[in-house]
């Protein structure tokens, strides 16, 4: 491995990004701050077109928690191809979804007590969320929502209504509607007892709030600064939403998949949401998939009230099926306590040696927040410094002053060591 430091210019100048400066829209975002040409990538690996390698803390946004190319699940992909498998299925029952709902079944949902209905909607996490949405208000009879501050759930319509972002709600033309947000657990402001404020609100009839369809929440707040909701505080959620007759809905594109070291970050608290959005990893190859998990009682949809083209994602259902296998084996499970070990012991690390951050964190994510010690500038060089001596990190936040540590699940300890070094350096650089 080859991880050479260098600077954003000569960086430019090395591998030829024209095409992209002329050809392709303003919105895009990460090529910004990651200014390479990127070509292969293996396990926690990048590689460039001009032979440099970048450690991966990144995983896609979350979509890559295995690792790039991780053999199992490319191997059952290799073979689907080679043997002429269907590649696209709308809604029809198919070999490779009848294999994925029966390993699904086996290894996530039963095990954890999860008695629900499976809906496959469009390939992306946002329509996971609007479906869970629909569904809610549908089954319920209410329009009214509940959100968070600090919320993030997707850019499209009803989705962004949930999200607490101005920039993003501006952006998609969102006023709000019947949407009531409240402050999470915890956040830039300080901890708020926001589980006493619904019961305020939804008990008093002069409170000028109605109990809505739906609370939508996140385990682990990611793009809002890597707050994580404590157990208790998730079961008193649950308490308070199942008392008023409030469906649940848990959002976990970005923390399921095994990200807080369970396969969903509401397990710890014992509860059993009313519904719960799963996309991201779920490939575990970074094809996209999105599913929106109910109770039973709750499948009151008439066909194709909520379809599209790209639901069928045949090729998906083959990655997540060997992706959910990985969870029955020994050394995965290992391997991923392991990291989440590691991790913590560099938060204390850290901690111990920068007292002004502030680092929050659950299994294998780690939030470095600088907002008391540099800000969102001191976090832009911290980032920089990592990319140029060959760590890829992202920064999330209300001004982008956390820095968001998420290694691959199978990350290997010498590799993983490497890249919390760089980072290390980075931080005492800067």
């Amino acid at each position: 491995m080859t991880l050479v430091a260098t600077t954003e210019s000569s960086l430019r100048e090395q591998s030829d990004t024209s095409v992209f400066e002329k050809v392709e829209s303003e919105v895009r975002m990460y090529c910004r701050t990651f200014p390479v040409v990127f070509e292969r990538a293996k396990g926690a690996l990048l590689h460039t077109d001009d032979g440099r390698a970048f450690i991966d803390f990144f995983c896609g946004a979350g979509s890559l928690n295995y690792g790039h190319n991780h053999d199992a699940v490319k191997d059952r992909i290799l073979g689907y191809l080679a043997d002429d498998g269907l590649m696209h299925g709308l809604d029809l029952h198919t070999v490779a979804k009848r294999d994925f709902l029966t390993r699904l079944t086996e290894v996530v949902l039963r095990p954890r007590g999860l008695d629900y209905k499976v809906q496959f909607t469009g390939p992306t996490g946002t329509d996971a969320v609007e479906a869970a949405l629909k569904l809610a208000r549908r089954a319920t009879g209410r329009t009214g929502l509940t959100a968070f501050t600090g919320a993030y759930h997707g850019m499209s319509r009803g989705a962004l209504e949930v999200t607490g972002s101005r920039r993003a709600r501006r952006a998609g033309a969102v006023a709000g509607g019947d949407v009531t947000f409240v402050p999470y657990e915890d956040g830039p402001l300080g901890p708020f007892d926001s589980i006493g404020l619904l019961e305020r609100l939804w008990t008093d009839p002069s409170s000028g709030t109605e109990p809505p369809a739906a609370v939508v929440v996140e385990a682990v707040q990611m793009e809002g600064g890597v707050y994580a909701a404590s157990p208790e505080w998730l079961r008193r959620l649950h308490e308070v939403t199942e008392r008023h007759g409030v469906l649940l809905i848990v959002d976990e594109i970005q923390t399921g998949c095994g990200r807080t070291g369970a396969f969903f970050g509401f397990e710890e608290s014992g509860i059993v949401p009313d519904v719960v959005t799963v996309s991201k990893s779920l490939s575990g190859y970074g094809l996209p998939l999105s599913l929106t998990l109910f109770r039973r009682e709750l499948d009151v949809w008439q066909p194709g009230e909520h379809t599209g083209t790209f639901r069928g994602n045949q090729l998906a259902f083959v990655a997540a099926t060997a992706a959910c296998e990985l969870w029955q084996r020994e050394d995965f499970l290992t391997g991923l306590r392991r990291g989440a070990d590691r991790l913590a012991r560099f938060r204390a690390e850290i901690g111990a040696l920068d007292p002004g951050l502030v680092l929050r964190g659950r299994g294998m994510v780690l939030g470095i927040d600088t907002a008391g010690a540099g800000g969102a500038e001191r976090a832009g060089r911290i980032q920089r410094h990592a990319f140029e001596h060959g760590l890829i990190v992202e920064r999330c936040g209300r001004h982008d002053e956390v820095l968001k540590v998420m290694p691959p699940l199978t990350i290997a300890p010498a590799v993983l060591d490497d890249g919390l070094g760089i980072l290390r350096d980075a931080l005492q650089a800067n």
